[in-house]
């Protein structure tokens, strides 16, 4: 198991979402069984250990986890934001380095300049502390799952990293093209301004300014004579100085005062914004909801009375036939795991023009194959998909996973018909395999996944789900 934090934190908080299905007694009797071997071991009991205690015993898993995907587009944002950055920078500081020959490059401009990105960087890292999200409307634009609970605390402080991020790649896209031109060019530097300003006035910005480096490089601490001599006016003669090689002394100081005050403040907030997630991260664990459980659960011993709970006195479920929905009228057929072997129904499998498999031995790509060519499928006004599974197996957490990423790649109409399938597929499965997957629905949202009964001659379903056969 991983000990990055946000791994962790999205991996504990899937887990739990899928404990929600399990009943209590078996959930105490495993996580105090966890408690005891670590005890024995002589470790500490913590969230890494137990997940990589459930994972040795869980089927290896297919399809990527819903914290591979969130991590996988945070990394396609990060390097979104590094991308964009060079290129900003690059033209950026070919903007600023524009030389016709005729007008000095004014330092003046350069200064604001980086003053300004330094307020841009010192109030990206304000709205992460604040917990603001400026840039929540793109996260969405990018496909970003936005998560709930305490997740969605994690957005600013991420969306702040990948910032400062961008923020490093235009700094320093931005220095390698000021060393490029410098070689390559002629550059003329001086300072101008309208204000009322005079030369010792200004050597003292330039002095303060410079004060980080002008003890490792006094080149590139402008001194009096310089700032005197470089001086500019838009009316006067460009030609008046008596030195014109005194121009070009002023790029030690612009490549410093990019390097200092624009790509280090990037790099000391971009980590800055790094370890506030990972303390972030490990704040939220702790104070999980379902951490609290876990702890209670490992700490309590679990008793165990020998006597097996018998329903001869409970009154049978009648929420099975309220909660079943009429099977749609589709053309999209999906067996899951292997459901519907060695043949299908007559009546499901008539009428259908697209038959797929997916999940079970089928490989990851083939799930993706299967989930983009039911997504072009649907476009053609096809509505629901049916997805055969086999009632006597318990709904798993690839399978909610497929349906997660089928969320996000079909059309935002569709819908999931999943049909139940008994031994003998002339059969109705009984009301006990029935509801574990009404739960499941339920859970991933009934609004996308409906539970139906297969069509049988002769036979309604719901009638016999009422009579219990």
């Amino acid at each position: 198991m991983t000990d990055n934090p946000l791994r962790l934190l999205l991996e504990f908080d899937s887990q739990a979402q899928r404990d929600r299905s399990q009943p209590p007694t078996f959930l105490h009797r495993r996580d105090r069984k966890f408690a005891l071997v670590c005890e024995e071991q002589g470790e500490a009991p913590d969230a890494a250990r137990w997940l990589a205690h459930l994972n040795r015993f869980s089927v290896p898993r297919t399809t990527p986890t819903s914290a591979d995907r969130t991590l996988a587009s945070w990394r396609r944002i990060n390097g979104g934001f590094a991308v964009s950055g060079a290129v900003a920078g690059t033209l950026a500081m070919a903007g600023l380095l524009f030389y016709d020959g005729g007008q000095r490059i004014n330092i003046t401009v350069f200064l604001a300049f980086v003053l300004l990105h330094l307020i841009f960087a010192l109030f990206t890292t304000v709205q992460a502390m604040a917990g603001w999200q400026p840039w929540r409307w793109l996260a969405r634009r990018l496909g970003v799952n936005p998560g709930d609970g305490a997740f969605t605390r994690l957005q600013p402080v991420l969306m702040a990293r990948a910032a400062h991020l961008g923020g490093i790649a235009f700094a320093i896209a931005g220095l390698f093209t000021l060393l490029a031109m410098v070689v390559l060019q002629d550059l003329a530097f001086g300072w101008s301004t309208t204000l009322d300003t005079a030369a010792t006035s200004y050597h003292g910005l330039v002095k303060a300014i410079a004060t980080p480096w002008a003890w490792l490089w006094p080149a590139a601490a402008p001194d009096l004579a310089l700032v005197e001599a470089t001086r500019f006016f838009r009316a006067g003669n460009p030609t008046a100085s008596p030195d014109p090689a005194l121009w070009g002394l002023w790029w030690p100081f612009v490549a410093m005062m990019w390097a200092t005050w624009v790509l280090l403040p990037r790099i000391i907030l971009w980590a800055c914004a790094s370890v506030q997630a990972r303390q972030k991260s490990r704040r939220l664990l702790t104070s999980h909801p379902a951490m609290h459980a876990l702890l209670y659960r490992m700490e309590t011993p679990a008793l165990d009375t020998g006597n097996s709970h018998h329903d001869a006195d409970d009154l049978p479920d009648t929420d099975t036939r309220g909660n079943l929905r009429p099977l749609p009228d589709s053309d999209i057929l999906l067996c899951w795991a292997g459901a519907g072997e060695p043949e299908l129904p007559e009546s499901l499998r008539s009428g259908k023009q697209l038959v797929l498999t997916a999940g079970g031995s089928a490989s990851l790509s083939d799930d993706d194959q299967a989930l983009h060519r039911i997504a072009e499928h649907l476009k053609n006004n096809a509505k629901a998909v049916i997805l055969l599974v086999r009632c006597w197996q318990p709904p798993t957490g690839e399978l909610q996973d497929f349906l997660a990423a089928a969320r996000d790649i079909w059309p935002d109409n569709a819908r999931v018909a999943l049909v139940p399938l008994a031994t003998d597929s002339n059969q109705q499965p009984d009301a006990h395999q029935i509801q574990p997957w009404l739960r499941f629905a339920e859970r991933v949202g009934s609004e996308f996944v409906q539970v139906s009964l297969p069509p049988l001659q002769m036979r309604d379903p719901y009638t016999a789900i009422g009579d219990g056969s």
